[in-house]
């Protein structure tokens, strides 16, 4: 497993460096000083609910020392630089420790805008690697130092998992979309940020088409994976379907770094027999382990912990509470997570929008960056960067304003002109002042036809179906009342 190691490392760092650069733009904004949920005020408020050391397991992150605009980019920053060692095999264990913790910071003080598996499928991969990475500065293959087979099979674990465990959930939420194999007909206009191959795809497909798409989801979710366990022309068989079904959601949705994640977690089905057949070369041969023996009293320690956790569902089947408690334990961490995609199939897209004025007569739109929002204008492939004020905003669409406060917060910091916020739209309508009144509307949204298509030139159609959480206005007085 020295080739495989390799690559799957190579790949993670490249995955922790989309997932840190695309902090880069939003962090400050999102939880930033003048930011949507400062970070700051959140951990102050938990350290009073959670007084002692508890607070600190609560939210596992660096920012409790300061959780200013520079000390979140510093964090983004040396998250960056470790991606990179990790990309180039510099001192590869060291490299992959600090991406998690790095990562682990940020994801426990993003809030709501961390509310995402793929969040935990990262940091669960990037823990387990800290025991799979070779030891050294620059290893190379690392054949001094073979990876355990603890750490191997845990992450075969993970990505066994985030499939079969989204197979199962798809079956237990008797969704009547995938019963009837209707799930994938018109799921690539509804999902979260559309990509403009998933219009073609849609559109120009015949049902039966998407509904095998349909049923090859289901069989590969809950059967094929299984191979995983079995021989090895079996598992060569499954890395080859499942690279196609993860190629193919890559080029026709835009699921930030998740597909990714899977398609790389994948590569550890394969073995270094396949590089020499490929390449013609032969591998060296791994040399024996020769860790400590505290070392591997901490690594099996550690893995065994994770492992235990992950079979919380079971235990929670069977009735065995007790053994929910080191699942409960790590919670905070989610490096050890219970995975479930697309259990329910979303039937129609809506979309908020934010949109300013200073009469309550003439409203300039907020352009976002990433979400539909002008008919005519193309859904971008942008992948694996991920939008979260975006990616929130769709899921906020889905249910009432109160469920998502974070909404009439961003009107509000858009009424005090903070520039971070700003930041995180296209362009300011305002560049002259901040305006007096935000509104929040919402629109639901179709991919057009081919014939409006041909006849217009427009991607989607839309139709405004009314306020979302209503109008934030500034008061006399310098307070905010929602209309």
């Amino acid at each position: 497993m020295l080739w495989p190691r390799w690559l799957f490392l190579r790949a993670l760092g490249l995955v922790f460096l989309s997932a840190f650069w695309a902090l880069v733009f939003q962090i400050r904004g999102l939880i930033g000083e003048r930011g949507i949920l400062p970070a700051g005020e959140y951990l102050h408020e938990l350290a009073i609910a959670l007084p002692g050391i508890r607070h600190f397991w609560y939210a596992p992150t660096l920012f409790w020392g300061s959780a200013s605009d520079h000390a979140l980019m510093v964090v983004v920053g040396v998250g960056i630089v470790a991606s990179l060692l990790l990309v180039a095999n510099v001192a590869p264990k060291v490299a992959v420790a600090l991406c998690t913790i790095c990562f682990m910071s940020c994801v426990a003080a993003l809030q709501d805008f961390s509310s995402y598996q793929s969040d935990g499928m990262l940091l669960e991969a990037g823990f387990i690697s800290i025991f799979f990475a070779p030891r050294g500065a620059r290893p190379r293959l690392g054949a001094e130092d073979p990876p355990s087979a603890l750490s191997l099979f845990l992450l075969q674990w993970e990505w066994f998992r985030i499939y079969f465990e989204s197979g199962i959930v798809k079956l237990a939420s008797g969704d009547p979309q995938w019963r009837h194999l209707t799930a994938m007909d018109h799921y690539y206009e509804n999902g979260p940020l559309p990509a403009w191959p998933g219009w073609y795809v849609q559109q120009l497909m015949p049902h039966w088409y998407h509904a095998a798409t349909a049923l090859l989801t289901l069989v590969v979710e809950l059967l094929v994976v299984w191979a995983l366990f079995l021989p090895r022309r079996f598992r060569l068989a499954c890395f080859a379907v499942v690279t196609a079904l993860q190629m193919g959601i890559i080029a026709t949705a835009n699921y930030a770094f998740l597909n990714y994640l899977v398609l790389v977690l994948g590569v550890l089905l394969l073995d270094d027999g396949v590089v020499e057949w490929l390449s013609r070369r032969a591998v060296p041969l791994p040399g024996a382990p020769s860790r400590s023996r505290w070392t591997t009293y901490v690594e099996r320690g550690a893995l065994g912990w994770v492992f235990v956790a992950t079979l919380a569902p079971l235990f929670g089947a069977l009735g065995l509470a007790p053994l929910l408690l080191p699942a409960r334990a790590l919670d905070p961490f989610r490096i050890a997570n219970q995975y479930g995609l697309f259990a329910s199939m979303t039937t129609a897209r809506y979309e908020i929008e934010f949109q300013g004025s200073r009469d309550g007569i003439t409203w300039r739109t907020y352009r976002f960056r990433y979400k539909p929002q002008d008919p005519m204008e193309r859904p971008g492939i942008f992948a694996p960067y991920q939008p979260r004020f975006e990616w929130n905003l769709w899921f906020a669409s889905l249910a009432p304003w109160r469920d998502s406060p974070w909404v009439v917060i961003t009107q509000e910091r858009l009424l005090e002109g903070s520039p971070t916020v700003l930041s995180l739209f296209r362009e300011n309508p305002f560049p002259d002042g901040a305006p007096t009144q935000v509104r929040s509307v919402l629109w639901q949204y179709w991919f057009t036809d081919p014939a409006t298509k041909r006849r217009t030139g427009a991607w989607w159609r839309r139709e405004l179906l009314g306020p979302f959480a209503g109008t934030l206005v500034k008061t006399a007085e310098g307070g905010y009342e929602l209309r």
